[in-house]
Formats: structure tokens, C-alpha cells, sequence
């Protein structure tokens, strides 16, 4: 995202460029309507990783302790980056998806509406 400064002149050196993450990418991930976890999770993910390594082996670390994790039926989700629509392809990269250092990924999991439906 980038920033305008107010003040005339001003320079400075951005901290969270893509080559300071060793080979890989932040990426924000947020569970709409799920507000345990309050905000996006920023996870530095390595862009040849496959978006089904992500579901299986990156999210359940991540949301695994919400008792909805378990019943979330993968086909159904529905995800959007960058708040647009956006059908992954389980098989292909991050990359290959289009997914670049800082996008933001959201998914909604029809019929789990927050803990114990708190978001109907």
C-alpha cells in the first residue's frame, strides 16, 4: 500500500519489502465472520507453496483453535482477494494464483457464521 507523506521531502526506508522475508511472502488472511480472531493473520508463506498446502498444512495452524476449523467444508468456501472474488487453484502455486507480498485473503465458510453462530 502506499504512502504519501505529508511532510515535503521526506524519505525513508520501508522495512517490509518482499526481499527482507528470506524467499518468501506476507500474506493476510482473515476468516470473515469469525471474530475470535479479530484481524487479518499476516504469514510469511513461500510463493512456490501450493494454495492446497496453504488450506492443508498453513491454516489449520492458524485457525485451528476455533472450534469451527474442523467443519469448514473446503468446497463451499467462498474467497476473495484483495476483495474481489477469486477461485484458487488448489494445485497451482501462490504465485500462479496471482497472489503477490502483501494480498489480502479473505474466505467465508457458508453455514459457519462465527462461534456458535454469534453472526447470523
Amino acid at each position: 500500500m502506499p504512502i504519501v507523506a505529508l511532510k515535503p521531502g521526506y524519505g525513508g526506508t520501508v522495512a517490509d519489502t518482499e526481499d527482507r522475508f528470506h524467499g518468501k511472502r506476507l500474506l493476510y488472511i482473515c476468516w470473515d465472520h469469525h471474530l475470535l480472531f479479530c484481524a487479518p493473520l499476516c504469514l510469511p508463506v513461500p510463493p512456490e507453496m501450493s494454495f492446497g498446502a496453504l488450506i492443508d498444512t498453513v491454516l489449520p495452524d492458524a485457525y485451528g483453535s476455533h472450534p469451527d476449523f474442523a467443519k469448514i467444508d473446503w468446497s463451499t468456501v467462498q474467497w476473495l482477494d484483495s476483495g474481489h472474488p477469486f477461485k484458487p487453484d488448489l494445485s497451482k502455486s501462490l504465485a500462479d494464483n496471482g497472489l503477490v507480498h502483501k494480498s489480502v485473503i479473505r474466505f467465508r465458510t457458508p453455514g459457519l457464521n462465527g462461534l456458535q453462530g454469534s453472526c447470523s
